[in-house]
């Protein structure tokens, strides 16, 4: 790079175009990208597409879609995406997901915060907001602690094998 930035982005790459042509956009831009610098991909993406973005040198992200799914009464879990707002969670006194710290997890079940969202009072979105920011912040934090350690190919490789959308996710 002839301008020596303090960083470099990557952007443009999510705009509605089919996932296997942004990660192209990504792979090819990557060996252009100076190694000793910050590298940030923006407006990107789901859990998977955030590994795959690390695996390929990028460092940040910036995403609305923990947020904007939240508000649609979606959660993000390790097994994919859950929607709330479904009947099947009328009853269940389960957290959003087992074993998850977020203050939503803690204090509220899936019923209840079905109940919230459907009643349309905002507290409802707000908690899934605050699990998904959680589940998203837990997410980077075990890449770098996998990276640490080595061992982030082989976590990225379980973890994008084994997430499954629950649900169709569409984005409004």
């Amino acid at each position: 790079m002839d301008v020596d930035f303090d960083g470099y982005a990557v952007g443009g790459v999510s705009v509605g175009e089919p996932e296997e042509e942004m990660m192209q956009a990504v792979e090819s831009a990557e060996p252009f990208l100076p190694e000793d610098k910050p590298r940030y991909a923006m407006g990107l993406g789901t859990p998977p597409q955030l590994l795959e973005m690390i695996a390929h040198g990028m460092d940040m992200f910036d995403c609305v879609l923990p947020t904007r799914l939240a508000r649609n009464g979606t959660a993000f879990t390790a097994a994919g995406t859950v929607n709330l707002k479904n009947a099947e969670f009328t009853l269940d006194k389960n957290p959003i997901e087992q074993h998850c710290a977020c203050p939503a997890c803690r204090e509220f079940s899936r019923g209840y915060i079905r109940h919230l969202t459907k009643a349309e009072e905002i507290l409802g979105l707000r908690l899934i907001t605050l699990h998904n920011l959680h589940f998203y912040l837990n997410l980077m934090n075990r890449a770098h602690n996998e990276i640490e350690s080595g061992t982030f190919d082989q976590f990225r490789k379980a973890f994008v094998a084994e997430y499954k959308t629950r649900d169709a996710v569409t984005v409004e």
